[in-house]
């Protein structure tokens, strides 16, 4: 069992993150190294740890709790209870104790400003800078000049803009829902299946990115400057 850590550590690390209004208007908490490097599954008077309605685990309680930032965490704020990303490249790991994850669902809500790019990557591993080598990334893009749009197993079986155009849309909440099982990736956009891809029997690494299913943890992506995406009520639940 892991020991939980003392109230006043929690504080302490939470007096590591600055507050300062965003692009927004909001006041939000930016990521430091020091504000989001700390792995307790339980911080009290949070939602941590909890199962909701529907059996899943809450990993994200509006603070930097279970998270860490690679490069450019200027990129990332915590805006009304919701991870809001925008800057260059960054990535928003969930380093905390439940993961590594294998067969297992994470759903969250998630909102994109016009023209904007981001992502929710699975079994991928912490790197300090760049893309992310390891996993997948299943895309959120509604409406930016990519044409691999919001439910693509980025670059390997992608979702155009017709296949999504009904079902979510920029400026509003959208759940973003990806069940991995059997070396099985299905992607829901507001509980419609939009994408399920197969990986086929003996897939190899590849050179620049893994993409391939082993074991791993949660990312998302801050794509660009004009990108801004919010990440909230994200959640996991391990299958069997």
């Amino acid at each position: 069992m892991k020991q939980l850590l003392p109230l006043a550590a929690v504080v302490a690390l939470a007096g590591c993150a600055s507050h300062q209004p965003n692009e927004a208007g909001f006041v939000g908490t930016h990521a430091t190294t020091s504000a989001v490097n700390q792995n307790a599954l339980h911080a009290p008077g949070s939602d941590l740890g909890k199962l909701d309605a529907e059996g899943f685990t809450i990993i994200f309680d509006g603070t930097w709790t279970g998270w860490r930032v690679n490069e450019n965490p200027q990129a990332w704020s915590i805006s009304n209870g919701a991870f809001r990303a925008q800057g260059d490249r960054s990535h928003n790991f969930y380093i905390g104790p439940l993961q590594p994850f294998k067969n297992f669902e994470v759903k969250l809500d998630i909102m994109t400003e016009p023209g904007s790019n981001g992502g929710v990557y699975v079994h991928t591993k912490f790197q300090d800078s760049g893309w992310p080598w390891g996993g997948y990334e299943t895309q959120v893009n509604q409406s930016q000049g990519d044409w691999r749009k919001s439910g693509s197993v980025y670059a390997v079986q992608d979702v155009k803009e017709d296949q999504i155009k009904a079902i979510v849309k920029d400026n509003e909440w959208y759940t973003h829902h990806v069940v991995v099982k059997d070396g099985t990736i299905k992607v829901y956009l507001n509980g419609k299946l939009v994408n399920e891809f197969k990986e086929e029997v003996g897939r190899q690494p590849g050179k620049d990115f893994e993409r391939k299913l082993n074991a791993g943890t949660i990312a998302l992506q801050a794509h660009d400057p004009k990108s801004v995406v919010y990440y909230k009520n994200i959640r996991v639940k391990p299958l069997d």
